[in-house]
């Protein structure tokens, strides 16, 4: 194969993997269930369920044309030993997930995080309800 010839390969694959992209919304849904996926090691609930999720906006990067995601979250307190860990996984979802090259957190704490905001599933295994 010559040079021509592998680049046109190369374009084609690219147009493939790029044809079969989620959309932005496909893949808010896909980071959400890999936030299910991370457990606070100290409550037995996962971070989504727990609460610790306020938003999760993807959107296409105009350069690379892949999916970037900013997490908008929290933690159950400021002094949670466990942050790094925690911000840390939710991260590096994007080495977890094909199509998405960067997973940005925003961590605030206004509004803080309460039992108000756990789920009711959340809630039945604490045994809340």
């Amino acid at each position: 194969m010559n040079e021509d010839e592998i680049k046109a390969k190369m374009r084609a694959q690219k147009e493939v993997f790029l044809n079969n992209m989620p959309s932005d919304e496909q893949m808010q849904e896909k980071v959400i269930e890999h936030l299910k996926q991370i457990y606070d090691p100290e409550i037995p609930v996962d971070i989504y369920n727990l609460g610790l999720i306020y938003d999760v906006k993807c959107h296409t990067d105009k350069v690379s044309k892949l999916k970037k995601c900013k997490v908008t979250m929290t933690l159950t307190s400021a002094t949670c030993s466990m942050s790094d860990i925690i911000v840390d996984l939710v991260r590096t979802i994007s080495k977890r997930q094909e199509g998405l090259e960067e997973v940005e957190v925003e961590l605030v704490f206004d509004p803080p995080w309460s039992q108000d905001s756990m789920s009711d599933e959340a809630k039945l295994a604490m045994g809340l309800l």
